[in-house]
């Protein structure tokens, strides 16, 4: 059974209405569900959700503030697509937020946070070869756990962000032959360097891992970057 586009909001927590919109349509986007170039119609979206066009309404206008959407005068709003510009744009902040996040993550990891990122290494190693969707899923924990131990609230609001626009590309960049290879082992150095409080070489092997990972998605989209 194929799955829906768009799942019913359950009010079952105390986030706003639009926020539980926002969630979910942002969700839609990053998975394909909801495809680059389709049009949001906000009648049709409420109804799949069962909420009103008032919520839909401002959780589209802040998807276009994070990139997600585009408004056409007098057409509507599109689900934006990304160009390779966007893509090597996107790539070329997050290199240095990653960086920043992996050099603080070294100064200020607990002993707690590295033995759970450490767990994550591990994890990711099991799932390899197996399940592309497992693997995603498990190399976006990994890094979210540098995020929080960089103990820089905006940074990760920031950084979690650019990942979410090019997250719907993920799969294909760690599909390219070998790449998941090389991606376990920069991730195992990385870990190497923040665990020995290398502030200097875990910012270099960041931001390497990220632009490795740039090249990937490229060589994938059949763009090589000049």
């Amino acid at each position: 059974m194929e799955e829906p586009r768009l799942i019913p909001i359950k009010l079952d927590n105390y986030k706003p209405l639009r926020e539980l919109v926002f969630e979910s349509l942002r969700e839609a986007i990053i998975q394909g569900r909801l495809k680059p170039g389709e049009r949001l119609m906000e009648i049709q979206l409420a109804e799949e959700m069962g909420v009103s066009r008032t919520p839909v309404r401002e959780a589209i206008r802040k998807l276009e503030l994070e990139g997600f959407v585009v408004m056409v005068p007098r057409k509507g709003a599109y689900v934006a697509g990304i160009s390779v510009k966007d893509i090597v744009d996107v790539f070329e902040v997050r290199a240095a937020l990653e960086a920043l996040a992996a050099g603080l993550a070294a100064e200020r990891i607990t002993e707690e946070e590295l033995e759970e990122l450490e767990r994550a290494l591990v994890k990711t190693y099991e799932v390899s070869g197996h399940d592309l969707e497992a693997l995603v899923e498990t190399d976006t924990r990994f890094h979210e756990l540098i995020y929080k131990a960089s103990r820089n609230e905006r940074l990760v609001q920031i950084i979690t962000n650019l990942a979410d626009q090019i997250q719907r590309f993920r799969a294909t960049s760690l599909a390219q032959p070998g790449r998941t290879k090389h991606a376990l082992e920069e991730h195992k150095q990385i870990v190497e360097a923040i665990s020995e409080r290398n502030v200097e070489l875990a910012q270099i092997l960041a931001r390497e891992h990220i632009e490795n990972a740039e090249q990937s998605l490229l060589n994938a989209l059949g763009e090589a970057r000049e």
